[in-house]
């Protein structure tokens, strides 16, 4: 990702413009977030590997899911953190990178997600089959597909966004570096990169989220058909935790979307509000997963213990 451009060689992050005063507090919030979302994801990576119960398709899944949000964290919040203590200049290839890992990591996770839904829906459907349909090949090959997919897809917008000629602010009015306000920075027309960019939303966001609405019809078709209520609540309760994180997901796509065409949101608050899914969802996942998880709560149990010496009750 080559810069053509005469100018401009490096982009300024501005973080939150209208809470400059408060960059301490900032830095501290942030801070917090990022280990808190580090130590829970870090903890469901430990417990996947270490316990025996957990070495299912749903878990292996699960894993994959929380190196995602990680990794995310990682792309976003240590460069957040300098920028809060002042060292807000970012080189214009760093900014490039920066953009495509977060593009990329979203648009994997999107792709596991439906790649997680179709889990249950075997699960609930075919649960006589479910050991052959989704064996350990079954879920390598998905994984990886889920992985080479959501770093190959955006290679082709970004690497021609680096080509385009910037050469009048380098100012990001932002706290990362944002595909589409890095390309606002851009002295030429960027009519086709913005109908580029919308084709990729409805493709790559809208595709999964039709197929997970394709598999939850099923499930609930399928759950309906039980004869008992222990039925009912066992299929339902296999699901809970995915469904959360759908909601969680494509709510925060919605609420991202819909303020963007208020008016009246200052920057800060777009910047917040579109930081929604970077920020807190990956925070939220371990604790979705693991609160109304019984093997989860076993598994950290047995090697909190173990590790953190906490006695025997």
């Amino acid at each position: 990702m080559s810069n053509l451009t005469d100018s401009i060689t490096d982009f300024i992050l501005i973080g939150f413009p209208g809470l400059q005063d408060y960059n301490n507090i900032l830095f501290g919030f942030f801070l917090a977030l990022f280990l808190v979302t580090c130590i829970g994801n870090l903890c469901i990576l430990g417990l996947v590997i270490l316990d025996q119960r957990l070495h299912t398709p749903m878990y292996f899944f699960l894993w994959n899911l929380a190196l995602l949000d990680i990794l995310m964290v990682t792309a976003i919040i240590p460069k957040l953190l300098a920028v809060f203590l002042e060292h807000k200049m970012i080189s214009f290839a760093a900014c490039f990178v920066q953009m495509y890992m977060i593009i990329s990591f979203g648009t994997t996770e999107i792709l596991l997600v439906a790649a997680m839904a179709y889990d249950r829906y075997v699960a609930v459907v075919k649960p006589l089959h479910y050991n052959v349909i989704v064996n350990l090949k079954t879920c390598i090959v998905i994984a990886s597909t889920v992985w080479m997919l959501g770093f190959l897809i955006p290679l082709i917008p970004v690497t021609m966004a680096s080509y385009l000629p910037f050469c009048a602010s380098n100012q990001i009015m932002h706290c990362f570096c944002d595909y589409p306000t890095v390309l606002s920075l851009a002295c030429t027309d960027v009519s086709s990169h913005a109908t580029g960019s919308l084709g990729f939303v409805i493709i790559f966001v809208y595709t999964p989220f039709i197929f997970v609405l394709w598999t939850y019809l099923k499930i609930i078709s399928s759950v309906i058909k039980l004869k008992t209520e222990q039925s009912h609540k066992k299929a339902f309760s296999m699901c809970f935790s995915h469904v959360i994180v759908v909601l969680l997901y494509y709510i925060s796509r919605a609420i991202d979307y819909i303020a963007l065409r208020i008016d009246n949101i200052s920057y800060d608050g777009r910047i917040l509000i579109g930081g929604l899914n970077y920020f807190f969802t990956p925070m939220v996942n371990p604790m979705i997963y693991s609160l109304r998880n019984e093997k989860i709560k076993a598994a950290a149990q047995k090697y909190f213990r173990i590790y953190i010496l906490i006695p025997e009750k």
